[in-house]
């Protein structure tokens, strides 16, 4: 893996800070930068991301994603999914257990009585292999083995990030299997589009925009009831622009208390599944940066960041409840044991595939 970072990243970072062996693994620091001068920064441990470096409408730079500026402190985050990838399933799994040809197949408990997020050490907490193909692609493979985490099948994986010169980074997965199994993936952004501060702002006045009709209500636990509600009339509609804070601690509405705020997945506006379409729009409107997603997948998990305890992170920044913003690209939550949600299983033969693109800009 030969790798060298420019020491005048604009990040800040110092690669000798993420070089790390572990269990014969090494760990190293990547930066992608466009031509605008426009960088984000990566960790091969998790995939995680430590910077994305944009201006404000004034032209100033900030990180807008929650990280940390050394391995030590990536793996030893108090927040164990901060900006990372996740799998093998990310979202929650009911009590750890789903069914796969009449075969159960029990997962670590880690979230309540669920699994959530591929489990304590899913995809977010290994060691993938890099390669740096260009100034601006990242290319990341991990073989999963039959077992690890509960899961069947070695799940063959890799992801490349790519940051386009329109400050576009774009995420593409593809997985195959030996044996059937299941595959949600995603990826844990934590976007702070305020720029990182001690301590960070919140994001309750980040205006935010989702194209679906529908979300998926949850039980006590986060679990989905089974249902598709329409988010008409209630405080999940963000069809039309919406400032974060407006209804947020409306508890009067059950499902914001659940989650002490926004931690539901959306069942995205298409006309043909797996069709790469608009999701989601979020402007920060002191900066006037504004992020844009597009997925392939039929569902997108907004979370409002809710459990942050205030941390510290990148170079002295803290993260409290409600700093960040994450916009997950997924199937729905516990699809294995919902029939009619639409299916997580992949087989011998086929390909897992998912591109989603979060896009920077600025309003004036």
């Amino acid at each position: 893996m030969s790798n060298v970072c420019n020491p005048n990243n604009v990040s800040g970072l110092k690669q000798a800070d993420f070089q790390k062996d572990i269990n014969g693994k090494k760990t190293d620091l990547f930066i992608l930068t466009n031509k605008l001068g426009n960088e984000v920064a990566f960790t091969n441990y998790g995939g995680a991301l430590l910077t994305i470096m944009m201006p404000d409408r004034n032209g100033k730079l900030g990180n807008v994603v929650q990280g940390h500026d050394s391995i030590d402190k990536v793996i030893a985050s108090p927040e164990p999914f901060l900006s990372t990838l996740i799998g093998r399933y990310g979202n929650r799994i009911k009590h750890g257990k789903f069914t796969l040809d009449g075969q159960e197949y029990t997962l670590a408990v880690n979230n309540g009585p669920n699994h959530l997020h591929g489990g304590p050490t899913g995809y977010h907490a290994r060691v993938w292999d890099a390669e740096q193909t260009d100034a601006q692609t990242l290319k990341l493979h991990y073989l999963s083995a039959d077992g690890e985490e509960g899961f069947p099948g070695n799940l063959d994986l890799t992801v490349i990030y790519s940051f386009s010169n329109e400050n576009e980074l774009k995420i593409d997965y593809s997985a195959t299997t030996d044996k059937k199994t299941l595959v949600n993936l995603t990826h844990h952004a934590f976007f702070s589009l305020s720029g990182l501060a001690n301590p960070t702002a919140s994001v309750e006045n980040n205006i935010v925009t989702i194209n679906a009709d529908w979300y998926t209500p949850v039980d006590e636990t986060c679990i989905p009831l089974g249902e598709i509600a329409p988010v008409e009339g209630t405080p999940m509609d963000f069809r039309t622009p919406h400032v974060v804070g407006e209804r947020i601690n409306d508890y009067s509405f059950r499902q914001l208390e659940i989650g002490k705020g926004y931690d539901h997945c959306y069942v995205l506006n298409k006309r043909e599944a797996g069709s790469l379409t608009y999701a989601a729009k979020c402007v920060e409107p002191i900066s006037g940066r504004c992020l844009e997603m597009w997925t392939t997948e039929p569902g997108v998990q907004l979370y409002t960041a809710n459990w942050l305890s205030g941390f510290e992170g990148y170079k002295g920044a803290t993260f409290p409840e409600r700093s960040a913003i994450c916009f997950e690209a997924q199937h729905f939550p516990d699809t294995p044991n919902k029939g009619h949600f639409p299916s997580c299983v992949l087989t011998p033969g086929n390909e897992y595939k998912q591109v989603t693109i979060y896009k920077f800009s600025v309003e004036k």
